[in-house]
């Protein structure tokens, strides 16, 4: 399967997996594809670690980064005062209800620590600067920044390195200024997908981006875990593909049990854009946390990024800790980001197998398209 993109990275298939686990990026790149680590949970120094073991795994085939660079962010979260302070008491006050609520076990409530900090600032052009110093410094392939244009430091250094920068996007005019900020790459994402996402299907964003940004090549992101919607997505005139959240059931995948489970179980109709995690919306599991957040009379309504990540992620350390040992209440809460794919997401596969099965129902739907032709 030959592309523009895939003759460019030099990888068989252009399938791209995003995913926050080392595990799914090192037996996608080795299946074929091209494996992208998401970097927003590690420290410099966890990433470095991070990336060694996948060069170790991948034996110089092409993989990337994604580094989470949101245009906008709660701008005095990031001065000089500690982030954690910033953080309401109502907000602290709501979760130690919703914890109480549903009877979730374990250790008290703690305080969001120093490390909050560290954590806040790497979701702004200036601090993502040490993670991408440290991914250039690796055999990477590609380096792709969400939700917001790429910084011109981090263009400039992947440029001198050689590296192209691929960029999410949500609308056409998101698009021509990521391409204008300096993208190689555009993802076209749409509402379908797990995460950040904007409020167009993926049907109808993808032919609007490639025409406006020929001959910039695109991806398609959104509603995409099988071989037939790769296909279509194809046929839109995307490159290749970019995907997420059908890896979160692969036997690799970092997703805690307990969810996994959730996730087999879902329907396409079980997830929600809700601000109750990030701070922005972002597509993930319909749960009594988003419920809680969005519509509950005694919710404070979610804080603005990246405050209000700290505040979920905080609190669910504690949620899925409590939900693994089987509590009902925390099941209740215990959620993740995932697409409207979910719906088809009904069993647990090595990542390998995903890709194999992909890249041969895609060769099926184009075979029975070639013989409509006929």
């Amino acid at each position: 399967m030959r592309t523009a993109i895939s003759e460019r990275l030099g990888i068989e298939f252009p399938l791209f997996a995003f995913s926050h686990c080392r595990d799914v990026v090192a037996a996608v790149t080795n299946a074929g594809g091209f494996g992208v680590l998401g970097a927003i949970a590690y420290t410099p120094e966890q990433l470095d670690v991070e990336l060694t073991w996948i060069d170790e795994q991948v034996g110089g085939r092409p993989y990337g980064v994604d580094v989470l660079v949101p245009g906008k962010v709660d701008a005095a979260a990031l001065g000089g005062v500690r982030v954690a302070e910033l953080i309401p008491e109502r907000h602290r006050d709501f979760v130690t209800h919703l914890m109480a609520k549903y009877g979730v076990g374990g250790p008290g409530q703690q305080p969001v620590g120093a490390a909050a900090d560290e954590f806040a600032r790497r979701v702004s052009a200036a601090g993502a600067t040490g993670l991408i110093d440290v991914a250039l410094k690796h055999p990477i392939g590609l380096i792709a920044s969400a939700l917001g244009p790429p910084p011109p430091e981090m263009v400039a250094r992947a440029r001198e390195a050689g590296v192209p920068v691929a960029a999410l996007v949500g609308t056409v005019e998101h698009a021509r200024r990521q391409v204008a900020a300096g993208a190689d790459v555009i993802v076209a994402q749409g509402t379908e997908a797990g995460g950040h996402t904007g409020e167009i299907s993926t049907l109808v964003l993808t032919p609007q981006v490639v025409d406006a940004v020929a001959p910039v090549p695109v991806l398609a992101a959104g509603g995409i875990a099988s071989g037939r919607q790769m296909a279509a997505a194809m046929a839109l005139g995307a490159q290749g593909v970019w995907c997420g959240s059908v890896w979160l059931t692969t036997e690799e995948a970092e997703t805690p049990q307990a969810v996994k489970r959730k996730f087999l179980a879902a329907s396409s109709l079980d997830t929600v854009r809700s601000r109750s995690r990030t701070g922005k919306p972002a597509r993930q599991l319909a749960t009594a946390w988003t419920e809680e957040w969005d519509h509950g009379q005694e919710s404070p309504g979610p804080l603005g990024m990246p405050l209000q990540m700290l505040v979920a992620e905080h609190a669910m350390a504690r949620i899925t800790a409590a939900a693994e040992r089987g509590e009902p209440g925390a099941l209740e809460l215990a959620g993740y980001f995932v697409g409207q794919v979910v719906g088809q997401l009904n069993q647990v596969k090595p990542a390998r197998e995903v890709v194999y099965e992909m890249i041969s129902e895609f060769g099926e739907a184009l075979d029975r398209l070639n013989r409509l032709a006929e």
